[in-house]
């Protein structure tokens, strides 16, 4: 028993290393990178050393590591060996020339030391060996886990001991979850914009590591030795989170005792540095780019060479300029000042160079290029656009650290940027950016950091200079730090009162400025916006945009369940249409991120009023489009801020985003805002003194007689836009009036935009040449963690841009522009430009994941690039005045890559021995030999030219060719397929190769890491004779038809001018050869007719190859349906159809589905029925597929029909219809002349001409409109055409087709929209019919509707399989709501469909209608739909007797008392423009007298014996003859129908009516929010429509009229009603204590010796004081001001008898 517990004390100690000894161990470590599995290549390095371990005090330990070498691999793992690396294996071997020294006490590593001068990459190699020492054993457990100190960070770890006591030895194994480390040993770069989500589970994450330890330890009376220890790690990384689609790096060490010595280790030489604990150290270089090593000699020797080589490229955005750029960037990194300022000298005046050098000094992000940037721009050596495009580029890319943050500071106070305002915004954006990436790597940010912009602000706030304060907000807004908060809160109202003068876009910039702090403290931000949402006195747009930062604080149901409660009273129904919206939008979310703020959303919706659901466009909404796929964890959401204002018909903000998210984190792509004020009054005459006329001091002094009324606040004409990339805010306007000026006057000397626009053309006539070219890195990220063997693991991206542009164009106008030009000139000019113009782009991307060090380079490779080119040389006349334009050009004398994509994947191995040498293994299977970009797979018989006729071999189209190779088992794929142009020389070819190794494992990341190359280019064709040029002359007008007649005779002199148009249009006809096209549609015609006695089994397969006859599927449906009785009016063909559809209760169903053998089209499913009690106990169990469409021209007027028995012919023979109408034998030409002609043409040297030419012909008439398009070849021998036919049948059917080929037989393509009824409701059908078709379209529409079901389950349609015409779509919507619709998706052999789709806005429909009431089949239905939504925006105020309607639509009783003249709408804006009046008459409470005022015009109209009468500044006039002003304004008054009109639009109002008893004004739309009077103030506001003058809600309509009655002398005027405050007549108990009261607002009282004879009563607000307080307030003028303590009602006077009047003699 004593031996056994001296074993247990032996064995649970840590191992030791004695003193005296020397340990000897042999070590090997390597790191693989590859895919899973054996079958592809794979990259990694391997070091091999020994190693010698002494103890030389109690804890410290000396580390001699002998024989280092370093080896790389690159090839198929394990078959394929190792390669040593010499010039490596010499530098680790200097480094390593000396022993390290280590703490270790009782299993744990402490400090390390090195020499001084050792790379920190020798070091993390210790730190790998010494990472294996490191154990923690228990004493007393076996199994434990605890925190454990590493070289990766501090992670959990899992500890497992088995002890082989016998033995004396113990098996140790440790293992560590790499994602669950608390103090993680990670470096991120480029990643301060994305946001990671910190409540995700870990397990969705897409990178995910792990480590194992094994230790063999054997245990004597000294003590524990370790034996052996080996390690193997793992790392994931699936960027598709697919758990069999992963790139894994493997790393393993093996360490094993070799011997003991006594020879001690030699003590170093040299003094060590501490270089810190376990814990692996990032090098503090500059980011090391995943692109081919550098080896650095001579920099500034490089650099030069580099720039010289970029400056070749002129016009070539090739992959090598691309790879150049980015080792120029990284070459720049490491220089100092002096050297770039010598490069500047250098290559500052070569314009070739100077872009390369820019772009390079922005992108390279070191503290010198920022600095020296910042010199150049003070120098004034930079013209302004240089500057433009480096700003914010330089600030976007610096490394933000103390160095070039002091460098920024500088950039704000640069006298050269204080003075150009557009690099002032740049410069104080970027810097706002610097110090949020900045303060983003800690958890403190420096106040000072802050300070700069703290101080723009409040000196901004105390100039009042509103640019200023929008500037410090937007910089602050990028920063995002709390600190910031009081700040912002002293631009907010809510806040501090003195804010309230300021205007409401600084409050909505202040409110966007807490977004970015949101993310640190969403607490706070979250109360600051909660109050400013509640506060009622804010703009609208205000509140509105503090809605959208309160949601993105994702906050609590218990707030999300306030917001909405508070929505129930909110009274701006624009804020309450937002928010309910944005609730909405957020609900059906299904972002994990965003998962319990639409939950809570989903549950707060259910409390507002389902009304909110219901308004019209003209209120604020959100539109929500996105997506999220659990499967692969990612996603996008894009969504549309729609803002309106009280004075905006349409939106005035705009706010646009779109937000990714990937593996559980969020970035902000782009977002763009677009806020406008007042824009409508842009398109209104402008320059009117209306100030100057009667009206404007008519209603200066109609003001004073109102209680309270003011004018309202002037309105600035402005236009602000934004834009954020990646959350960052990097540029921004503010356009007024003056700015658009003042930009004039810098360009062009002159604020006269004719003046301008003269100067323009006059630089375009000297000619423009440019030569631009700039190359971009668009992004760099970078994330890193370590490895166990020491050296960093990388995943990489890297993105460069090149775009490039060569311009040459030159202008001549003939004759030549006056002095005093006008625009209006140049439609009688003559034009002639000539351009060569060639833009390319190039975008080149990278990723790695790897080993990427200065030394060596290890792992995957991922290049994906696209490329675009393209020239546009041309010549080009415009004839305005004859309605001509000619354009010539080159015809295609070489081959040209427009575009192309390519990617490929390589295991690769570099290191700086062999820079220029690397090795590259694709990752295929052993034995794929890779692609050349250049070669063209092909084989015997691989080639196959589509079938076409031998009559247009020579003509348009010769055909294509299409080659199509595939491996085996799908190793590689090609396709190439040419599209030939003969007529103009040329061919346009598409070609596709892939190789990839998905046959191993089906994932997306075997099938994108591959070789893949897809592009489009442009080949030459050989023809008969070569052509000189391509020319395309377009001609409209009368003379159309001469251009087609010239065309055809090749110049021919000929007059056709002269002809008679019959020998015109003959002669056009038979050149376009169109003679034969018509007649064989009469034959096609006749023969359908024929097709119809025989019939003809249908084509039951989608995609097969129809018959010869184009209409056979037609026609047989017809015949089948004629054979069934389901004709029209055939009774017992649709009673047998019932009867078959409900033989039982189970056949219902089954019925839907049989398929007939005689018909193209089963209808045994769908619902018909004779009754209306029949159908309406069964039509709501009914699914809403087996109803049918009823067309609104089919629909019998004389018979009420239950919509869900719609009687309807079958859709065969309706879908002849689409064809009857469309193949009808009428060419237009025979009766109306080409209205535009269009000639494409090749002209051959011999002077042959080949191409085609265009006609387009228009037939409008009282019934509908047609149009043709013909199109032929200018060769006659060549019978291919295109016919085109659209034609608006009738105001509830519009159809159309398109044939080509041979006389337009060949194939067909046919549409048809119409209107009707579907189920009891209102409804839309699309009906597409392809009778037949080329191969490459039923291709495409074969593999598209493999995709249909799919798509249709994922987005929750319902679907069945239900066969029905082989060649036809049918699409039904059906409006069952203002905002839901049900959809039917009829497709030959599915039917899709869905019931109470949300539709993303209400569509709009006449109140009062019900939705299943079916429209007049005389209505034009597309018209009215447009104007249905013109008319619901547009403000029209009606009053008829006592029913007034309002601008927004709100109804209410009131009559008017007698004589009294109301204020029924005036102009309440600074212009004061008009004022309209009404008044009852006495004799008659039906009629109705107005009065307007209109500049200095006063028009009266009333009623006298019966007839209406006119009064022009009181002078009678007839209502016979209309009249007209004379003014600066126009005004019309005219007779209509039983009364008057008056139109005055540049004064506001659109029209006026009166009849005596009715009166009817529509203004414009720019007078939305500008009216005041009982019509309301147009804004859309309905729950504050009864405002008063004084801007205070009345109680009800009555005190509402009231308030706008003129009051008059009453000894002067008919009027006798005088406005009184009044003490209320009842005793009040107010706080439980008597007390007088008086009214806040006047009561209609009569005058003085007047006596009430009607009156009405009405509710007030009142005023209260105690009653025995000495306040009396009777007789004060103002007391709206005061507080309203209780509500009463009293009587209002509205008639009066003034018998007793005291009035003056």
């Amino acid at each position: 028993m004593k031996g056994l517990v001296l074993a247990l004390v032996l064995t649970l100690v840590e191992p030791v290393f004695h003193t005296g000894k020397t340990y000897l161990y042999g070590y090997q470590g390597f790191i693989l990178h590859g895919l899973p599995g054996r079958s592809l290549p794979m990259a990694g390095v391997r070091l091999t050393c020994k190693l010698e371990i002494s103890r030389v005090s109690r804890s410290d330990h000396l580390l001699q590591i002998r024989s280092p070498k370093l080896e790389e691999f690159n090839g198929y793992w394990p078959t394929d060996p190792f390669t040593p690396s010499s010039r490596v294996t010499e530098t680790i071997s200097a480094c390593f020339s000396q022993a390290f020294k280590f703490e270790y006490t009782e299993g744990r590593v402490g400090s390390i030391y090195a020499p001084e001068d050792c790379p920190i990459l020798c070091t993390n190699l210790v730190r790998g060996i010494l990472n294996m020492m490191q154990i923690t054993i228990k004493k007393t457990q076996n199994v434990y886990e605890l925190q454990e100190a590493g070289i990766e960070g501090i992670c959990q770890t899992r500890y497992v001991i088995r002890d082989d006591i016998k033995n004396s030895r113990a098996t140790i194994s440790k293992s560590k979850d790499l994602m669950d480390c608390q103090e993680k040993a990670v470096k991120n770069t480029g990643m301060a914009y994305i946001r990671p989500c910190p409540t995700c589970p870990l397990k969705v994450r897409n990178i995910k590591g792990t480590v194992m330890f094994t230790y063999k330890m054997k245990y004597d009376d000294s003590g524990a030795l370790m034996v052996s220890v080996t390690s193997e790690q793992v790392y994931q990384f699936s960027p598709f989170n697919e758990p069999n689609g992963a790139a894994a790096m493997e790393a393993r060490q093996e360490l094993s005792l070799v011997n003991i010595i006594k020879t001690p280790i030699s003590a170093p030489k040299t003094q060590l540095q501490n270089q810190g604990s376990l814990r692996y150290q990032f090098s503090g270089e500059l980011l090391q780019m995943p692109s081919p090593l550098i080896r650095i000699k001579n920099p500034d020797l490089q650099l030069t060479e580099t720039l010289r080589q970029l400056g070749r490229y002129k016009e070539e955005a090739t992959k090598e300029a691309s790879a150049k750029f980015l080792q120029l960037v990284q070459l720049f990194r490491i220089v100092t000042m002096d050297q770039i300022e010598s490069l500047w000298v250098q290559f500052a005046r070569e314009p070739l160079h100077r872009p390369w050098f820019l772009s390079g000094i922005c992108a390279a992000g070191a503290t010198d290029t920022f600095r020296f940037l910042k010199q150049k721009i003070h120098d004034e050596k930079l013209n302004i656009w240089e500057a433009a495009a480096a700003l914010p580029l330089a600030f976007h890319f610096v490394t933000p650290n103390k160095h070039t943050l002091e460098v920024a500071s500088t950039f704000l106070t640069c006298p050269q940027i204080q003075k150009a305002p557009m690099l002032r915004i740049f410069v104080y954006l970027g810097y706002g950016s610097m110090v949020n990436k900045y303060c983003a790597q800690s958890s403190f940010c420096p106040n000072e950091l802050l300070q700069p912009l703290h101080d723009l602000a409040t000196e901004a706030a105390s100039k009042g200079n509103a640019k200023d304060m929008a500037l410090a907000l937007k910089a602050i807004g990028n920063a995002g730090q709390p600190a910031s908060i009081k700040r912002i809160m002293k631009f907010l109202p809510t806040f501090s009162p003195a804010a309230a003068s300021l205007p409401s876009r600084i409050h909505a910039d202040a409110v966007l400025a807490l977004r970015k702090i949101a993310r640190k403290d969403p607490a706070k931000v979250r109360e600051i916006c909660l109050q400013v949402f509640m506060d009622n006195k804010l703009a609208p747009n205000v509140r509105m945009v503090a809605c959208i930062v309160l949601f993105e604080t994702k906050p609590s149901l218990p707030t999300v369940t306030a917001i909405a409660s508070s929505l129930l009273l909110e009274p701006s129904l624009q804020v309450a249409s937002f928010t309910y919206s944005h609730m909405k939008a957020l609900a059906v979310g299904r972002i994990p991120q965003l998962y319990n703020l639409s939950a809570a959303c989903n549950i707060a919706i259910k409390l507002v009023s389902p009304r909110l659901d219901r308004l019209s466009y003209r209120y604020s909404k959100v539109i929500h489009v996105g997506g999220y796929s659990f499967q692969y964890q990612a996603g996008a959401i894009w969504r549309a801020y729609l803002m309106n204002g009280p004075s905006a018909v349409f939106p005035s903000d705009i706010i646009t985003k779109v937000r990714g998210y990937y593996a559980n984190t969020a970035t902000d792509i782009v977002e763009v805002a677009l806020r406008s004020q007042s824009l409508l009054q842009l398109i209104r005459k402008q320059s009117i003194p209306f100030a100057e006329y009667d009206t404007y001091r008519t209603l200066k002094e109609l003001g004073q007689t109102l209680p309270g009324w003011k004018e309202l606040p002037p309105e600035e004409t402005l236009v602000s836009a934004y834009v954020k990339v990646l959350g960052q805010e990097i540029a921004f306007a503010d356009i007024d009036k003056d700015d658009i000026q003042q930009t004039m006057m810098s360009l062009t000397g002159s604020s006269n935009w004719q003046l301008v626009l003269k100067k323009l053309l006059e630089v375009f006539q000297r000619g423009i040449s440019a030569r631009w070219t700039l190359p971009v890195v668009v992004a760099e990220l970078q994330h890193t963690v370590p490895t166990v063997v020491g050296v960093p693991l990388e995943f990489n991206l890297c993105g460069a841009a090149l775009a490039q542009a060569v311009a040459d164009v030159d202008m001549q106008i003939s004759p030549p522009l006056p002095d005093n030009f006008r625009p209006s000139q140049l439609l009688e000019a003559n034009m002639e430009i000539h351009a060569d113009i060639k833009p390319k782009a190039r975008f080149h991307a990278m990723a790695m994941m790897g080993v990427n060090t200065q030394y060596f380079q290890s792992g995957l490779e991922f290049h994906a690039e696209f490329s675009a080119n393209t020239t546009l040389k041309f010549d080009a006349r415009i004839n305005m005045k004859e309605k001509n334009l000619k354009i010539e050009t080159l015809p295609c004398r070489q081959e040209v890559e427009l575009a192309a994509v390519r990617s490929e994947a390589h295991a690769v191995s570099r290191n700086m021995e062999e820079v220029d040498f690397e090795k590259k293994s694709q990752l295929l299977p052993k034995g794929d030999r890779p692609f050349k970009p250049s070669e063209r797979p092909s084989r015997p018989g691989s080639w196959k030219e589509s079938h076409v006729p031998s009559e247009i071999s020579k003509g348009y189209q010769e055909g294509s060719e299409e080659a199509h190779h595939h491996s085996v088992g799908g190793r590689f794929y090609a396709h190439s397929s040419c599209r030939k142009f003969e007529s103009l020389g040329c061919s346009t070819c598409f070609s596709l190769k892939s190789r990839n190794s998905a046959f191993l494992r089906s994932s997306y990341l075997h099938k994108f890491v591959g070789d893949l190359e897809a592009k489009i280019v442009l080949k030459p064709v050989q023809t008969d004779a070569d052509i000189d040029k391509i020319e395309l002359e377009i001609q409209a007008g009368s003379k159309a038809a001469s251009k087609i007649i010239d065309a055809a005779s090749s110049g021919a002199k000929e007059e056709v001018e002269t002809s008679p148009f019959e020998d015109i249009q003959a002669k056009l006809k038979k050149i376009l050869g169109f003679e034969n096209v018509f007649k064989a549609a009469n034959r096609t015609h006749r023969r359908k007719k024929r097709v119809h006695r025989t019939g003809q089994p249908p084509v039951t397969d989608l995609w097969a190859e129809p018959s010869a006859n184009p209409f056979s599927s037609s026609s047989s449906s017809a015949t089948a349906a004629s054979a069934h009785g389901k004709g029209p009016g055939n009774k017992h063909g649709r009673d047998g159809t019932r009867r078959s559809g409900k033989r039982s209760s189970s056949t219902v169903s089954s019925a839907s589905s049989k398929i007939s053998s005689s018909s193209s089209e089963d209808h045994s499913g769908d619902w018909d029925c004779s009754g209306d009690t029949e159908c309406s106990n069964q039509k709501a169990n009914l699914p809403i597929y087996r109803f049918w469409f009823k067309p609104a021209d089919a629909q019998d007027p004389g018979r009420e029909v239950l919509n869900c028995s719609i009687s309807f012919p079958s859709s065969s023979a309706s879908d002849e219809g689409i064809f009857s109408a469309m193949t009808q034998p009428k060419f237009l030409g025979d009766s109306k002349p080409p209205i535009l002609a269009a000639v494409l043409r090749a002209i051959h040297r011999n002077q042959q001409q080949t191409g085609l030419q265009l006609v387009l012909y228009t037939d409008t008439q009282p019934t509908g409109t047609r149009i043709q398009v013909l199109v032929s070849s200018i060769t006659g021998s060549s019978r291919w055409k295109v016919c085109a036919d659209a034609s608006v049948i009738n105001s509830h059917k519009v159809s159309g087709s398109l044939k080509w080929g041979k006389d337009c037989q060949d194939y067909q393509i046919a549409a048809q929209i119409a209107t009707g009824q579907f189920a009891a409701y209102p409804a839309t059908q699309m009906k597409l019919q392809w009778p037949k078709v080329p191969s490459v379209v039923r291709t495409t529409a074969r593999w598209f509707y493999s995709f249909l079901p799919g798509a249709a389950y994922a987005l929750g349609y319902s679907q069945r399989q239900q066969r029905g015409p082989s060649h036809q779509a049918t699409l039904v919507m059906a409006l069952t709501s203002p905002r839901t619709c049900d959809v039917v998706l009829k497709l030959p052999e599915l039917t899709i469909y869905d019931r109470a789709i949300r539709l993303p806005l209400p569509f709009p429909s006449s109140p009062g209608t019900p939705i299943s009431t079916p429209p007049p089949p005389d209505r034009n239905v597309f018209l009215q739909a447009t104007l249905s939504i013109i008319e619901n925006l547009r403000g029209s105020c009606s009053v008829f007797q006592n029913a007034i309607t309002t601008f927004n639509g709100v109804e209410f009783n009131y009559s008017m008392p007698a004589n009294c003249y109301h204020v029924l709408v005036q102009d309440c804006s600074p212009e004061l423009k008009f004022l309209v009046m009404m008044k009852r008459l006495e004799e008659s409470a039906d009629l109705t007298a107005i009065n307007v005022r209109l500049a200095s015009h006063e028009v009266e109209m009333y009623v006298s014996n019966g007839l209406i009468q006119l009064k022009i500044n009181g002078v009678q006039a007839s209502t016979d003859v209309p009249y007209t002003s004379n003014s600066d304004a126009s005004m019309l008054i005219s007779s209509e129908k039983d009364g008057l009109s008056l139109k005055a639009p540049d004064y506001g109002i659109d029209k006026l009516y009166y009849d005596r008893h009715r009166l009817e004004i529509q203004v414009a739309f720019w007078m939305a929010g500008k009216t005041c009077g009982i019509c309301g103030k147009y804004d859309a506001e309905k729950e504050r429509e009864y405002q008063m003058p004084s801007g205070y809600l009345a109680k009800d309509a009555v005190s509402f009229g009231q308030s706008w009655i003129i009051s008059e002398d009453p000894c002067a005027g008919a009027c006798k009603l005088q406005r009184r405050f009044v003490r209320t007549e009842k005793p009040v108990a107010f706080e439980k204590a008597a007390a007088k009261c008086f009214s806040v607002e006047p009561v209609l009282r009569c005058a003085d010796g007047c006596a009430a004879t009607k009156a009405a009563p009405v509710s007030v607000g009142f005023h209260c004081v105690p009653a025995d307080s000495a306040a009396n307030l009777e007789g004060q003028a103002r007391l709206d001001q005061k507080p309203e303590d209780v509500v009463s009602t009293v009587s209002a006077h509205t008639a009066c008898s003034c018998e007793q009047q005291p009035c003056p003699a």
